[in-house]
């Protein structure tokens, strides 16, 4: 675990808020600039599946929180795997999540709306603290479908 003086957590927060993702998010894009775009997927399913490690890691502490932001990272790099896997296309906002999960919904069909909408339930039980542990822990399953799924496409 690497451990950032606080001003520079904040800026780095603060970049991440700015385009919508989360700081995993934000630091895989980073990280993976100049990586190829199927190399950039693979990388994106690869931290996409330690999230969702993290997040189960998270419920065992009960920190609701932090495993739903984790799972919400996952679900997202889920989806940027994809766009990147098939037609080696960068997501650069949340809006533009949101517009290409249809694709994948179309493509893997109509149940990853539902995996979608649980993921962004648990981004915003990030922020407001709502969700209960069988909502988490719900949105955890649903979403390691998702990865697992697009682990299969990726990696073939």
């Amino acid at each position: 675990m690497i451990s950032l003086p606080r001003i520079l957590l904040e800026e780095l927060r603060g970049k991440a808020g700015e385009r919508g993702p989360s700081v995993e998010e934000f630091l895989a894009d980073v990280i993976t600039l100049g990586l190829d775009p199927e190399d950039r997927a693979k990388k994106y399913i690869d931290v996409a599946l330690e999230l969702l490690e993290q997040a189960r890691e998270e419920l065992e502490r009960n920190d609701l929180r932090q495993a739903s932001e984790k799972i919400w990272g996952s679900c997202a790099l889920a989806i940027k795997a994809y766009a990147f896997w098939r037609e080696k296309r960068h997501l650069e906002s949340h809006s533009e999540l949101w517009k290409y999960k249809s694709r994948v919904a179309r493509e893997l069909g109509g149940w990853v709306r539902d995996v979608w909408m649980y993921a962004n339930s648990m981004h915003r039980n990030f922020y407001e603290g709502e969700a209960d542990r069988e909502d988490v822990e719900k949105s955890l399953r649903l979403v390691e479908r998702l990865v697992k799924t697009v682990v299969e496409r990726v990696r073939g």
